[in-house]
């Protein structure tokens, strides 16, 4: 298939490259272009620009920052969209507001080209290992004639209707961005106390407080190791997105309203450019400890 992968970061590049794995004729476009260069080495061709990437694609996968960014590479300057052939599927695979992609959906729709959103779920070791969760929203048919491609990149559920994909992305991140405080939290009280932090995560495994949180993320924090993988930033994003959805929809959301204002107070403090495991060190930081 003739595929367009417009913004290559650290989710676009590995998805990418698996693209170009399976035998697809992959086209790849990047505001910055430097980061998409080292794909042609992969067999991709680099594009000039988002709208020349897309033009010969049947399928266009988006993987960018926010909303504001879909809409600005769909519709904006980059017009992306008014290059597309009639019969085009776009998969959107960044993490955005539901109503952001209701909108971009009808707005496509208008012009004769499908649409998903599809966001993800994996990190970027998902995404290079091809296990990502993938959460789509849309016509079932549109999902069944992305399945053959996104199954090369994980394991993909048509949850409803469009913007139900952001919806189950939107839970997931409430879900992650609260199990890390939940663990950070716990394995400092722990340390507080004077137990060895390594050996408490080592009890708790495979009890009920079991999760890829806990033996993921919290080994990072046994470990110290905050490089980014998922930035602190983008799990910030995630949950105001959350907060503005709930409102939208009359839902009271106390907990992940709570993690909202940790994670800001993280990004305040000079943790902004961490992995969101890098939680731990504001509630470190709140307690006084290392």
């Amino acid at each position: 298939m003739d595929i367009a992968v417009l913004g290559i970061g650290m989710m676009g590049a590995p998805i990418a490259r698996r693209l170009c794995d399976a035998g697809h004729r992959v086209s790849v476009w990047n505001r910055t272009r430097e980061k998409a260069e080292p794909l042609a080495a992969c067999g991709a061709r680099v594009a000039a620009s988002a709208a020349e990437a897309a033009a010969s694609a049947e399928l266009v996968v988006l993987l960018l920052e926010n909303g504001a960014a879909v809409d600005a590479v769909l519709f904006g300057e980059a017009q992306a969209a008014a290059a597309m052939r009639p019969g085009t599927l776009v998969a959107d695979m960044s993490s955005i507001k539901p109503a952001e992609a209701r909108e971009h959906a009808a707005r496509l729709a208008a012009r004769g080209i499908a649409h998903l959103d599809a966001p993800v779920s994996g990190g970027t070791v998902g995404a290079e290992a091809g296990t990502l969760a993938i959460m789509a929203g849309g016509e079932a048919a549109d999902v069944a004639r992305a399945a053959p491609v996104l199954a090369t990149l994980g394991r993909l559920t048509h949850v409803g209707p469009h913007g139900a994909g952001q919806l189950a992305k939107l839970a997931n991140q409430m879900i992650v961005g609260i199990t890390i405080g939940a663990v950070a939290e716990a394995l400092l009280l722990a340390a507080r106390g004077g137990a060895d932090m390594a050996k408490v995560r080592e009890a708790i495994r495979g009890g009920f407080a079991e999760s890829r949180v806990l033996e993921v993320h919290g080994q990072r924090m046994v470990e110290h190791d905050f490089a980014r993988r998922a930035a602190l930033t983008v799990q910030l994003k995630d949950l105001r997105n959350a907060l503005a959805t709930a409102t939208e929809l009359g839902f009271e959301a106390p907990v992940t309203q709570l993690f909202e204002q940790l994670y800001a107070s993280a990004a305040e403090h000079g943790f902004a450019d961490a992995d969101h495991a890098g939680l731990f060190l504001e509630l470190a930081r709140r307690n006084a400890m290392e």
